[in-house]
């Protein structure tokens, strides 16, 4: 094997591995290992994810809470959802849906927020998404209010300094201490993280 096929073959393997996280430009990381996401200091990304417009998963009364900013146009994201559910009875999940891989994203994400069952829809949505599905259709009919909220929800996102999703805000239930970490996760490693 030539230098030349060991770099295409090296460089379509790595591909391969796929994305831990989705961002504007898609910049590669491994999935196992995902990136500490931290401009502002943890406990100020938390207060702000607190503010933002979501739906929850989980026990409303909690003693745990923990944030996920996701893109639906971004694969890592669905991921990370199937792989959140088993964590459903532990802790309380707020989904905060943003729009920026796509232009279809803020619109998806308007009608996930609007639903009259959010977890149904993202259920759906995500479900197309990891089939390889085209999504580029918006799920439900515009819904400018939603909408406007996944606008907010994107703006508190770039306030973290963060540029890809899923973004995964807590506070370690065992802890205490705050974190954020983005990309995709197993559902083993996201319970470590989160501490339950």
């Amino acid at each position: 094997m030539n230098r030349r096929q060991f770099g295409q073959t090296g460089l379509l393997a790595l591909a391969a591995l796929g994305l831990a996280a989705c961002g504007r430009k898609d910049a590669a990381a491994p999935a196992a290992s995902p990136a500490p996401a931290a401009e502002l200091p943890a406990a100020q990304i938390y207060e702000l994810a607190a503010t933002a417009s979501g739906f929850s998963v989980g026990p409303m009364m909690a003693a745990n809470t923990a944030y996920v900013f996701f893109d639906p146009g971004c694969p890592h994201c669905a991921v990370l959802w199937g792989n959140a559910k088993p964590l459903a009875n532990k802790l309380r999940i707020v989904w905060i849906p943003v729009g920026f891989l796509a232009r279809t994203s803020a619109p998806q994400g308007g009608a996930i927020l609007a639903a009259s069952d959010p977890v149904q829809a993202m259920n759906a949505h995500e479900a197309r998404v990891l089939s390889g599905a085209d999504t580029a259709e918006v799920d439900a009919p515009p819904n400018a209010e939603a909408e406007k909220k996944v606008i907010a929800n994107t703006d508190l996102l770039k306030k973290t300094g963060t540029q890809g999703v899923p973004l995964i805000v807590y506070k370690n239930a065992k802890t205490g201490e705050y974190g954020s970490q983005t990309g995709e996760m197993e559902t083993a490693q996201l319970e470590a993280l989160l501490g339950v």
